[in-house]
């Protein structure tokens, strides 16, 4: 038997999968196994396929295992139902950990995963990336599926860079009460810089000194979910050491939950390595997600009247991967708004980082599903705390913005960008 692959822990991945006792309430909360109806497309059946491959861990994966494998996206709704606590978001990470390194695939698909994370994870060529897709909008119809979805996903207008991008750090407007990180992350700032700028206006009003570090930038979930370790680590690395070198902190607060998912799983990156586990555990117990942090403070009077109607989208990352479930719906209420919930709250958009252009056409079925259930609630105004789901169930009757724009907005900050509605 070959060297197993490095970085791959396979008795951790075993140890997961004699947790599973196959009794198949996964089935009911997968949104792949919802679309398909393919057994080898829920959690338990992927399980099957990974005790396969990881059992012979110096074959090449089966094509079989690799296309199920692919189409999870991770949403991790399976770990909220199971009763059995497996630890499938750890799992799926070795599958694809061991795929990458182990199976060859078609040329195309290979430039398309390298390019990706190349492309996004770089906010100048992800800007000069966008310029170019504004002018190939009218010939996305004759091209390859992945390419049209990635067009499809750049915003008629491009934002110029936003405040939070440019500053170093804002001083806060009340007495001080805390200094925190702001991760900013690498799509985010591009695609919608009014989010981190409302979350530097809202914390200021809270009496936080935020930081913000320039030698951080992607947390790595884009290359981490490729299965492309090397370079998470790596993303990870860089973020860690500019943390640290920022000095004390109470938080590292993060808008972008799916962001937020990895880095407070950062120790995991690092299991083999126990001076960096020890540093990467320090970061991830620091890291919150915004809405965890508000909740901490004291609420801010609200300047709007009563009764805005929001339709509340969690995102899976946050609802799954890092369960937090009543904060941020919390906060929208104690501001004032009247927050509606969508049926099948617990099901994904479809949207999960790359997956909607890697699976364009599964991607496309869980948009329309969850746009339904969104325009059923009656609100226009859709909340979300990841900038992936906000693009992913956007439309012209659904105005999609952050929290913390709708709770900036309240509390005296401008009105988010596509909300209609006189300034308080």
């Amino acid at each position: 038997m070959s060297e197993r692959p490095a970085g791959i822990d396979l008795d951790g991945a075993a140890a997961r999968i004699r947790q599973c006792v196959h009794c198949g309430f996964c089935t009911a909360t997968c949104p792949t196994y919802l679309v398909t109806g393919d057994e080898l497309d829920s959690p338990r059946g992927r399980i099957w396929l990974i005790k396969d491959m990881l059992a012979a861990p110096d074959l090449a994966p089966s094509p079989r295992a690799v296309h199920h494998i692919d189409r999870c996206l991770s949403c991790l709704s399976c770990t909220t139902t199971c009763p059995s606590g497996v630890d499938y978001m750890h799992l799926v990470d070795a599958a694809r950990a061991h795929i990458e390194t182990r199976h060859r695939r078609p040329l195309g698909q290979r430039l398309l995963r390298a390019a990706l994370p190349a492309l996004l994870t770089r906010r100048r060529l992800f800007r000069l990336l966008l310029r170019a897709g504004r002018l190939a909008r009218p010939l996305s119809r004759l091209l390859p599926a992945p390419l049209a979805a990635m067009i499809a996903m750049v915003p008629a207008t491009l934002a110029a860079p936003g405040l939070a991008e440019q500053r170093q750090a804002l001083a806060p407007a009340a007495p001080r009460r805390g200094r925190v990180i702001l991760h900013l992350g690498c799509v985010q700032p591009v695609l919608r810089p009014a989010i981190d700028d409302a979350a530097l206006r809202l914390l200021a009003r809270h009496g936080i000194e935020v930081v913000i570090t320039r030698q951080s930038a992607c947390c790595g979930a884009l290359d981490h979910h490729l299965g492309r370790e090397p370079a998470a680590v790596a993303h990870a690395r860089a973020n860690i050491a500019a943390w640290e070198a920022a000095g004390p902190v109470d938080a590292i607060v993060i808008t972008a939950s799916g962001c937020g998912t990895v880095i407070k799983d950062y120790p995991a990156l690092f299991a083999q390595d126990p001076d960096m586990a020890a540093r990467a555990a320090a970061v991830s117990g620091k890291a919150v997600d915004i809405a965890e942090y508000l909740a901490r403070l004291p609420a801010l009077p609200s300047c709007l009247a009563p009764g805005v109607p929001v339709a509340w989208h969690s995102a899976c990352s946050l609802q799954h991967g890092q369960q937090v479930k009543t904060a941020p719906r919390a906060l929208l209420v104690a501001a004032g708004f009247d927050v509606r919930d969508p049926v099948e709250a617990h099901i994904c958009c479809g949207s999960a980082g790359s997956y909607a252009i890697l699976q364009p056409a599964l991607s496309a079925t869980l948009k329309a599903r969850k746009q339904a259930a969104l325009m059923a609630t009656g609100a226009r105004i859709v909340a979300s705390s990841n900038i992936g789901c906000m693009g992913q169930i956007a439309a012209d009757q659904l105005h999609t913005v952050h929290l913390v724009e709708l709770l900036d907005w309240a509390s005296g900050g401008p009105i988010p960008p596509g909300v209609a509605a006189a300034n308080c």
